[in-house]
């Protein structure tokens, strides 16, 4: 769904090159044998690039998966309905499995987006894996075409978020006419730079054929996958077209089928504009660590009013080492602090409350390092266009401008958080160069497989569970767990014993809950740490982030 801002420095999109291999990276701690009952593979795994790798190791204090991770590459028709056409490539990541004898099975994962890189996420969820899930599974980690390694990789404009950007505003002229500008100048440049069609053939149903050909390379009878967020769009896509290639299928912060996209994307902004809330009320709860209100009330009146400062004076910093310079616009500090919003985390709600803090105080080095953008020099946009070229082309959008307008002012009024930085995010397919298609109508059809399982939390903000209840009706046969008042997006590996304690009974033995749906309970809201009091370095939050990455 929606980005993530802050953590895109550890999402190690952009990759290249292809890396020497090594004996112990080409064959894995125990040779990586092909899964039980696998045919022959048609991939050749190496090591992967050395930048790569080292973006991995992030993930080495759970487990040392830069010292495992293996690569290959695989060609796809760039239009499925060609198959003799242009080809493309898409770069895979395999993490062996560490027991002895043949895995249990290959078991491909996505972490949604879409647009979001799934060849370092491979190694990040192998790290996350419990020993038993690790012993028994290959993991396989993919990125979807158009994304980071894959080739080729598309980039629109990097210097579309040097801050601070323009003022989302509230609907005003002046700020749409900015932004409806800003939004089909993105477009016009996809267009420009897209040198092979990818645009025409990026929706989800082109990766459920990728997904289809990674199945036939592995030299696997079924597709064994896990998905998360627009991953279990992507998995149910797939189920619905290849219901007989199914193996086993997780699905984690379900999308709701039949909002796809343009109404999914007005549900968030309800559902932020709630979490938000309610971490306002919490860092009340703790005013003797951050002195920013005692109330609900009072640390959103200080929040917003810091919003109102930041559009008309934005905070620039300057690294005193290494002389780059960053700033705070109203823009910035909402696309960082959202991630509040995904999931309730010690180090998320602590991190962001203690930058809030420091701006109170005085603390430019702190703020700024907290929620601050470069100003210049661009970024890498790979996953900004990524998201747009398949949202923008799954389903058509409201082509009528005043009808986003009265939609947007409509929710605004009583939602005011994300609604219009959620508009103008999602602007550019207004504009966008390709033709929008009709969506998998997920579900439908004849053997659909029945042995699915959904984890969902009650108070997910990305995916709402309105959404989840109608995958669930839809998925015949699946298995839905639930997290009752949980406010995290996506819930396996998150912490709960009882939710991890399921997800690998299914993986492991096959069992899924007797009962159509299960309740776990929700997890506690955070504490402050003890050293709360001590302020956050400049640029400190997102190296504690990195190994709290949001899916």
């Amino acid at each position: 769904m929606k980005r993530i801002v802050v953590l895109a420095a550890a999402a190690g999109l952009g990759l290249t090159g292809a890396g020497a291999a090594s004996a112990q990276a080409a064959a894995g701690p125990s040779g990586a044998p092909a899964p039980s009952g696998a045919g022959a593979s048609a991939l050749r795994w190496h090591a992967c690039p050395p930048d790569f790798v080292k973006s991995v190791a992030a993930y080495d204090v759970k487990y040392p998966v830069s010292k495992i991770v293996q690569c290959a590459e695989l060609k796809v028709p760039l239009d499925h309905a060609r198959p003799g056409g242009t080809k493309i490539t898409l770069q895979l990541t395999r993490l062996p499995h560490t027991g002895s004898g043949p895995a249990k099975g290959d078991m491909v994962v996505n972490p949604g987006g879409p647009g979001a890189g799934g060849a370092l996420f491979g190694a990040r969820f192998f790290a996350e894996s419990s020993p038993a899930l690790r012993a028994a599974y290959n993991v396989i980690g993919f990125d979807p075409r158009g994304i980071g390694m894959s080739v080729p990789a598309l980039s629109c404009d990097p210097n579309y978020t040097n801050a601070p950007r323009p003022d989302y505003g509230t609907g005003d002229r002046k700020s749409v006419a900015t932004w409806l500008k800003k939004a089909k100048g993105y477009a016009e440049a996809c267009a420009r730079n897209d040198k092979v069609g990818l645009l025409k053939h990026d929706k989800t149903i082109d990766s459920v054929h990728d997904m289809e050909s990674i199945r036939k390379a592995l030299g696997n009878a079924r597709l064994d996958f896990y998905g998360a967020s627009y991953g279990t769009y992507l998995g149910s896509s797939y189920a619905t077209v290849f219901p007989k290639r199914v193996g086993r299928m997780v699905l984690d912060g379900n999308v709701g089928p039949s909002d796809a996209w343009y109404d999914a994307n007005l549900n968030q902004d309800v559902a932020f504009d709630k979490n938000m809330d309610y971490y306002f009320g919490w860092i009340a709860k703790y005013d003797s660590v951050y002195h920013l209100g005692t109330t609900q009330r009072e640390v959103r009146s200080f929040f917003y009013g810091l919003r109102a400062k930041l559009a008309k004076k934005a905070v620039y910093y300057t690294d005193p080492d290494s002389g780059a310079q960053v700033a705070v616009g109203p823009d910035e500090l909402t696309d960082v602090i959202q991630n509040a919003g995904y999931r309730r985390s010690q180090a998320v709600w602590h991190g962001f409350a203690t930058g809030l803090s420091a701006y109170k105080r005085g603390d430019t080095a702190t703020f700024a390092g907290t929620f601050g953008a470069q100003t210049s020099g661009g970024a890498d946009d790979n996953g900004y266009m990524g998201y747009n070229a398949v949202q923008c082309t799954d389903v058509q959008w409201p082509t009528s401008w005043k009808k986003w307008q009265r939609d947007n002012e409509r929710i605004n009024k009583r939602h005011p958080f994300l609604t219009w930085g959620n508009a103008w995010y999602n602007a550019p397919c207004l504009f966008w160069p390709a033709k929008a298609g009709k969506p998998v109508d997920i579900g439908r059809g004849k053997d659909f497989p029945r042995n699915i399982l959904q984890f969902q939390s009650t108070a997910d903000a990305a995916t709402p569970y309105e959404g989840a209840l109608e995958m669930h009706r839809r998925l015949k046969g699946s298995r839905l767990v639930v997290q009752d008042g949980d406010r995290t997006h996506c819930i396996v590996h998150r912490g709960s014993a009882a939710v991890d304690a399921l997800f690998d009974a299914y993986w492991l033995k096959g069992e899924r809950p007797a009962k159509d749906t299960v309740h776990v309970p929700q997890l506690g809201d955070p504490v402050p740490p003890a050293q709360a009091k001590a302020p956050v370095a400049a640029g400190g939050l997102a190296a504690a982030l990195r190994h709290d990455v949001i899916r």
